[in-house]
């Protein structure tokens, strides 16, 4: 028999149009002669639907649009829904997959494992599924897990989050087969562990397993699919593409319980790089905010510099030159090589260009608060206008023709505050929010690689980073060179590392002034534009620290 893995991107909310496009992919499928299709975790709903989960009438639409879904499906079908029961007067709701056949659902298996780590809240949503059973569908005795429940094997992990192991329960139980519903959101190196530990999972079980993967990003999250099918030696047989929506069939053998992909889909295994994949993401989730929240085009302020320069080039790949407004905003201490990069990268990419300075504005600016400032000294304050007023003109044109407004700031300036709040910090979407500076040089030679010539200007990528607000400045005036800081950071705020750790490989002082920054920078971060997830912590949802606080940790 062939089972299809259904990697969609579903739009949360949208349970109607959700269920149209399941339906036409299962319909697809069994025409292609699938026997059985498997469908992603909450694929009714999109995940993660967070508080519509607090309206009735949102989970009696998407359980009747289950329904409906149901009596169309031409094969039997496993997809992700939110079940309800009323228990003790109260309701209480369960991450589920819904067994789908002749028309209806015929069996319902609930999520045992609810994550409540990083960027998820089950617990705070759902109830766990109270005990593990086998469920019968096209004639096979399949053992049934949702996402969490699959990550919890003793003999992959040195420390468990859990104390039931799900899948071992279902093993006991001898079924034909294990399918787990995922939506597993994607962060670096994060594809190569998830495919290792189910791996070791199928050839711990001695069975074959399919895992069918969420694809396409909502809000900070991208899912990157990758959905895979394993033999009972652990074996990859078949794969669907990553950041793409994809249908794989794979063959069942009833008589030997064991599964066969198409002819060399499986036979390169090996990984993008963490540089590919990470762009790869950015694209994706450019694409899928505008695409999902309403946004046809999207402007940023072009600087010269590399981080507005990736992020054009993201943005171009994300949705075509034609739909990328570039607005240069110069100011007395801008240089003439950073507006010739601008125009150059303009000019590269194809992507809409104009030059509005900021010199009468911040001049204006400057006028009205002369009196206010008369015996001060001239510091920061006067850096962050030159900011601001481009702010407020990339807002303005922004709210003129409806572009959504691209924030263009790197996490290594974000978490040391090198930014300023309602200046460059102005945007709908931080979309290198979740990127240090290192990697923006490696991802910004990526970009170049793929064009084959250099879109984004050799001189942009070669010279000294400088956000040009004083004559002469650079960043490194006041910052740590970036391959140090980056280190540094990637350590405190990824791997949880303590100064007194810290201390062991950088230089006290630089620590205890970085990590300062970083405490004091909380507010900023708390007024940042959503971002697009890509590492394992990134600012926002993943991590919640307190605004008010004085612990040094």
């Amino acid at each position: 028999m062939k089972i299809a893995l259904v990697q969609e991107s579903p739009v949360i909310g949208d349970v109607q149009g959700n269920v149209r496009l399941l339906q036409a992919a299962i319909s697809s499928a069994a025409d292609r002669g699938a026997d059985l299709a498997v469908c992603c975790e909450l694929a009714i709903t999109g995940y993660p639907p967070r508080d519509y989960l607090d309206r009735r009438e949102f989970i009696l639409e998407q359980r009747a649009a289950l329904d409906s879904l149901a009596g169309a499906c031409a094969i039997p079908t496993l997809v992700g829904f939110i079940d309800h029961r009323e228990i003790s007067g109260h309701l209480h709701l369960f991450n589920a997959a819904a067994c789908i056949e002749d028309g209806r659902v015929v069996d319902i298996v609930h999520k045992t494992l609810l994550p409540t780590y990083d960027v998820f809240d089950e617990r705070r949503y759902f109830t766990p599924g109270a005990k593990r059973k086998l469920t019968t569908l096209a004639g096979l005795r399949i053992g049934v897990s949702i996402c969490e429940d699959i990550w919890n094997d003793k003999e992959y992990w040195s420390a468990l989050r859990y104390d039931i192991d799900p899948l071992e329960e279902l093993v006991a139980m001898k079924p034909d087969i294990l399918i787990n519903l995922s939506a597993s959101p994607y962060s670096a190196n994060k594809p190569a562990t998830r495919r290792k530990l189910l791996q070791a999972q199928a050839r711990k079980c001695k069975l074959p397993l399919v895992m069918v993967n969420q694809i396409g990003a909502h809000d900070d999250l991208v899912f990157d699919g990758g959905s895979m099918a394993f033999d009972s030696s652990g074996q990859v047989v078949a794969r669907c593409s990553e950041f793409s929506t994809d249908c794989l069939l794979v063959d069942f053998d009833k008589d030997s319980h064991e599964l066969s992909g198409p002819a060399g889909n499986a036979d390169d295994l090996s990984e993008t790089c963490e540089t590919q994949s990470g762009l790869n993401a950015l694209i994706l989730g450019l694409k899928d905010y505008c695409r999902k929240c309403g946004f046809s085009s999207v402007i940023l302020g072009l600087s010269g510099g590399i981080d507005s320069a990736l992020t054009a080039a993201i943005a171009s790949a994300a949705l075509g030159p034609d739909k990328v407004y570039a607005v240069a905003l110069p100011s007395k201490y801008s240089s003439e090589h950073s507006l010739d990069d601008a125009e150059e990268l303009a000019r590269n990419m194809g992507i809409h260009y104009q030059v509005i300075s900021i010199e009468d504005t911040v001049d204006a600016i400057e006028r009205s608060l002369a009196p206010a400032f008369a015996d001060c000294q001239e510091d920061v304050t006067e850096e962050n206008i030159q900011a601001r007023a481009r702010g407020i003109i990339l807002m303005a044109l922004s709210n003129k023709f409806g572009h959504l407004l691209l924030n263009t700031g790197n996490k290594s300036e974000v978490a040391v505050g090198y930014c300023t709040l309602y200046g460059d910090m102005c945007g709908g979407l931080s979309v290198l929010s979740d990127v240090f500076k290192t990697e923006v040089y490696r991802m910004s030679n990526e970009i170049n690689r793929r064009a084959g010539r250099a879109v984004i200007p050799e001189s942009t990528i070669t010279k000294a980073p400088s956000a040009e607000l004083r004559p002469g400045q650079v960043d490194q005036d006041s910052l740590p060179p970036y391959e140090l800081l980056d280190s540094l950071l990637q350590r405190y705020i990824e791997d949880h590392e303590s100064a007194a750790s810290l201390y062991n490989d950088f230089d006290r002082e630089t620590v205890d002034r970085v990590l300062q920054l970083v405490r004091r920078s909380e507010f900023k971060r708390y007024q940042l534009a959503p971002g697009i997830k890509i590492r394992s912590k990134a600012f926002g949802p993943g991590r919640r620290m307190p605004l008010a606080h004085r612990s040094r940790c």
